[in-house]
Parts: C-alpha cells; structure tokens; sequence
C-alpha cells in the first residue's frame, strides 16, 4: 500500500513522540510517498526548534540523519492545482502540497494536524487514523 505522510506525522517519529509506535505499526510494509517539499519542511521544522531552543544543533543534525534514513518515494505534484487548495481553504502552500500529493495518487493520508486531516476528509481523501 502508498500512503502519504504528512511532515508533523515524519517528526513525530523522527522525535520519538508518543505517536511514534503506532506511526510505524501504521505504516510498515507501506510506502510512503510525500512531496518534494517535505525535506525543505523537515529542516525548517528543527531549525524552528533549535531557533527556540527546544533542540541543540547536534540533536537537530541526529533528527536530519534519522529523516534521511526513511524510505520515501518523492513525487512532484501539480503546483496549480495545489495553490488552488491553498486558496479554497486558506492554508499554507506546504499543507496544500501533501494534499494534492495525496489526491493526484489516490491513496490514504496520515497526518497529526487536525485541521489538515479535517480539509482532507473534505475533499474525500481516505484517512489513516493514528
């Protein structure tokens, strides 16, 4: 099975948070398509953290290192279309590019933010409930 994965679900994992068991239960044998803008999403998401102190620079860099360990198909989507969902639901483009990835490949989406999941359901994408 192809499941897109969204970035809060990716450091979830990466950050050994609580969801982490059952992200990968959820997702093994899967795999695991996002967009190419994830990696960019990644880094700016632990350079916010180093930013705030919440990680030192080490720990960001082992979270990178991990992030690339993760077999991941990358799959460009179509930036028309996705700026057209950003602006239907006023959200930021990055958001809109994991839906559309998930809509133009017809599978599943996992994803910790409830008000992406929300969105997704509304434009009929399945999702995998963590």
């Amino acid at each position: 099975m192809r499941i897109a994965v969204d970035t809060s679900a990716i450091i979830a994992v990466i950050a050994d948070e609580p969801e982490r068991a059952k992200l990968i239960e959820l997702t093994r044998g899967s795999t695991i398509v996002v967009p190419p803008s994830v990696k960019w999403e990644i880094g700016n998401a632990f350079s916010a953290m180093m930013k705030r102190t919440r990680v030192s620079l080490d720990q960001a860099i082992e979270a990178i290192e991990i992030y690339q360990e993760i077999s991941m198909e990358i799959i460009d989507v179509n930036l028309k279309d996705a700026i057209q969902l950003a602006g239907k639901y006023n959200i930021y483009a990055y958001d809109a590019y994991i839906l559309q990835c998930a809509i133009e490949n017809n599978v599943p989406l996992i994803s910790l933010d409830k008000s992406l999941v929300d969105i997704a359901k509304r434009e009929g994408i399945q999702i995998i409930e963590v």
